[in-house]
């Protein structure tokens, strides 16, 4: 009888204990050590309940608005901007900035934020994207298009300011004579994006009139010097190579050419690093892309709005330029502020992608993490 008594207590036992593994999970793959307590582990495990993409394109939420330092979430709400990666080998920082705040440092890791000291003239404007590029010698620098102050900002990657390239003065001389004309006319200079290829600054200017591709030669660094060059493309209509909104511009993996994100018509436009049209990739009907961006073969497609309004904006994947995969940070993962997408970039670490987002009109901020 004993004998029977033992059993069933073992048999008890032994439930109990299948019964407890079974809802008490073991915490999913952390980029770094935390305790179980951590507000990021906790945000790991809302997302694990929500997941959003197709095929092996498939993320759920890792970081959301407070992986930020206090300050940037006190100004989030304004976010307009985008993200400059830093691809080096050993590297991996991302940077950003926010209006009211400066710029913010992402780790390679992704594991912490920093808010970096930024100069008073830049604190306070709207940095509407940004570029990390080297000079000849290697040394990086930060690039930001202020589009409401007319001007490029260039910092070193601990936030220094050194140089302001301001607007095309109006006696500027370029190879579009419409280009010329506008400047002459004191048109307004709007930059939305910049990108840095063999030593030229590319520059869309989507929220004006104009809306060209502008370049300007950097031909020094210490000291630093900015003269605008003549070569101009683009320019607003509706033949091949021109735009609606010239809205970001991308250096494409292999450098070899330079994409331009028309928001209004749902496009990405590539061109040579001499402004000659190649060709236009079509996102869907629909679609207004702000920027794109790349890790190797992996594209990656931020959207202000996508086909069906009331869903929010998408984020698309494609692979050799084909679409594998649709993220919907609002409808599918729940972070009811991405509405409207103003920028996402990709992370490759290890071998799992990892998304980093900002939205705008309310800002706000989120990290995804590749399904395994």
């Amino acid at each position: 009888m004993y004998s029977f008594k033992w059993l069933l207590y073992s048999l008890i036992i032994c439930l109990g204990f299948s019964f407890a593994l079974a809802h008490h999970p073991s915490p999913i793959h952390l980029l770094h050590n935390e305790t179980s307590d951590s507000p990021q582990t906790k945000e790991v495990r809302k997302g694990e309940t929500r997941v959003s993409g197709q095929g092996e394109f498939r993320f759920r939420v890792l970081y959301t608005r407070s992986h930020l330092p206090e300050p940037a979430i006190a100004v989030l709400k304004s976010a307009h901007g985008g993200f400059a990666v830093d691809r080096r080998s050993g590297r991996g920082q991302t940077y950003f900035a926010l209006p009211g705040a400066g710029i913010i440092e992402i780790s390679g890791d992704l594991a912490s934020t920093t808010l970096l000291e930024t100069d008073e003239n830049m604190q306070k404007l709207n940095m509407h994207n940004a570029t990390i590029w080297y000079d000849q010698s290697g040394t990086p620098f930060l690039s930001f298009p202020a589009n409401n102050a007319a001007a490029i900002f260039t910092t070193t990657i601990q936030g220094k300011l050194v140089h302001t390239l301001a607007a095309p003065s109006s006696g500027e001389q370029f190879n579009q004579t419409v280009v010329t004309n506008y400047f002459l006319a004191n048109g307004k200079f709007s930059p939305t994006d910049v990108e840095y290829l063999s030593g030229l600054f590319y520059i869309t200017t989507g929220y004006s009139s104009l809306d060209y591709v502008l370049t300007a030669k950097v031909t020094n660094t210490a000291p630093f010097q900015v003269t605008w060059n003549d070569l101009a493309f683009g320019g607003k209509g509706d033949k091949p190579g021109q735009f609606g909104t010239g809205h970001g511009i991308t250096i494409s993996s292999e450098k070899k050419q330079i994409d331009v994100a028309d928001r209004s018509k749902g496009e990405i436009d590539q061109f040579t690093p001499y402004g000659h049209y190649e060709t236009t990739w079509k996102l869907p009907i629909g679609s207004y892309p702000c920027d794109i961006d790349y890790s190797g073969d992996v594209a990656i497609a931020g959207c202000l709005h996508g086909p069906d309004r009331s869903k929010g904006a998408p984020i698309y994947l494609f692979e050799n330029r084909k679409m594998v995969s649709t993220v919907m940070i609002k409808e599918e993962l729940g972070l009811e502020n991405f509405q409207h997408i103003h920028n996402a970039v990709l992370r490759k670490i290890g071998q799992r992608y990892y998304i980093i987002a900002q939205a705008w009109n309310p800002g706000d901020f989120a990290i995804l993490e590749q399904i395994p």
